[in-house]
C-alpha cells in the first residue's frame, strides 16, 4: 500500500496535466465522494453547478479492501470538494490528498461533522438517522463557500433534501412504535445504526461482527452462537452483508434459510442503478418490516 502512494505522488506532481481545476472557469465545482451514497446527496445539494464523482461505487467489492489507482488519485487530485467517510473507512482517501495537497480544497469528513472520535468502533455511519442532515448542511456551506454566487439556490436544495428524508424518519418511527425490541442477528455492523434507530434488538456480539467485517475468523463459539440464534428460533430477522460473501457467512446464511428465519440484505455501497439515498434507505426500512411482519427474505434490493 505505501508503495502505491508513493507511485501516486510522483503521478501527481510530475504530469502537468493535472492542473487544480477551478468553478471560476467553468462555473461547475468538481467534487468527489468517498463512497456513493456520499456522492449522490452532494449531487442533490450541488444541483447543476456540481460535477459529483465517487469512488467506492461497485456493490460487488469489499470497501474494506479497497485500493486506490492513478485513476482515482487524478480524480481527487482535480476536486475542489470532497466528502468522506472518515473512522477509518475510507482512509485511502487521507494518503491521496497528503498526495496533491491543496489549501483551496475542501474536506467534509462525516466523521469530524458528527463529533466522533477515532476509536468509533462501527464506521457505517451513513446508516444513522443522525448523519446525512448534518453532512448534508456541511455540503450546502462549502459548496456557498467555492460559489458565494448561488448560495441561495444550494440552500434550497438543501431544504429540499431535508423534507425529503422524511418518509424514511416516519418509516423508522412507525415500526419502532408496533415492533420496538424485535431480536435480530447479522454478519457485520454494516446496519446496526439503522436497526438501533428502529428500536431492534441485534443479538449477535459486536466481536462477531467486528470479526467478519475485519476479515478475522470468529471464534468456534460465537459461530456456534450465532447459528444458534436461527436454529432456536431467537431471532426475527437475518441482515446479510451482500458485499462482504465467504464461505462462513454464506454457511450462516443457510442456516438462517434452513431454519425459516427470513434473509435482508443489507449493503455498504448504494445500489445502482435505481436508488438514491433516500430511497434506498427507504427500501431498507421496508425489506426490514417485511421480513419482521411476513417473514419475506429481501436478499438483493
Amino acid at each position: 500500500m505505501v508503495g502505491l502512494f508513493l507511485c501516486i505522488a510522483a503521478f501527481l506532481s510530475s504530469d502537468p496535466s493535472l492542473a487544480w481545476a477551478t468553478s471560476g472557469s467553468s462555473g461547475v465545482i468538481h467534487a468527489v465522494g468517498a463512497e456513493n451514497e456520499y456522492a449522490n446527496v452532494l449531487s442533490q445539494i450541488g444541483g447543476r453547478y456540481v460535477a459529483v464523482s465517487s469512488i467506492l461505487n461497485n456493490p460487488n467489492t469489499d470497501p474494506h479492501t479497497f485500493e486506490a489507482s492513478t485513476s482515482v488519485a487524478q480524480e481527487v487530485s482535480q476536486a475542489e470538494l470532497i466528502v468522506q467517510n472518515g473512522v477509518g473507512y475510507d482512509a485511502f482517501m487521507n494518503h491521496i490528498e497528503a498526495a496533491s495537497p491543496n489549501p483551496h480544497r475542501k474536506v467534509i469528513v462525516a466523521q469530524y461533522v458528527l463529533g466522533l472520535p477515532n476509536s468509533t468502533p462501527n464506521p457505517h455511519l451513513w446508516y444513522s438517522p443522525k448523519t446525512m442532515p448534518v453532512v448534508a448542511k456541511a455540503m450546502a456551506a462549502d459548496l456557498a463557500s467555492l460559489a458565494p454566487s448561488h448560495r441561495t439556490y444550494f440552500q434550497a436544495r438543501l431544504q429540499s433534501f431535508d423534507a425529503s428524508l422524511k418518509p424514511w424518519f416516519a418509516a423508522i418511527a412507525a415500526f419502532k412504535s408496533a415492533y420496538a425490541g424485535t431480536s435480530v442477528a447479522t454478519t457485520e455492523p454494516v446496519a446496526d445504526y439503522l436497526l438501533t434507530a428502529m428500536g431492534m434488538k441485534n443479538l449477535t456480539p459486536f466481536v462477531f461482527q467486528a470479526d467478519i467485517m475485519n476479515g478475522v475468523d470468529p471464534s468456534p463459539e460465537d459461530i456456534t452462537l450465532e447459528n444458534r440464534f436461527f436454529t432456536k428460533h431467537q431471532v426475527k430477522v437475518f441482515c446479510y452483508n451482500q458485499q462482504v460473501v465467504d464461505s462462513l457467512t454464506t454457511s450462516i446464511r443457510q442456516t438462517a434459510q434452513s431454519a425459516g428465519v427470513p434473509v435482508v440484505g443489507v449493503y455498504e455501497t448504494m445500489p445502482t442503478p435505481g436508488y438514491d439515498y433516500q430511497s434506498w434507505m427507504v427500501a431498507e426500512v421496508g425489506a426490514i418490516r417485511a421480513a419482521v411482519v411476513h417473514g419475506t427474505s429481501t436478499e438483493h434490493l
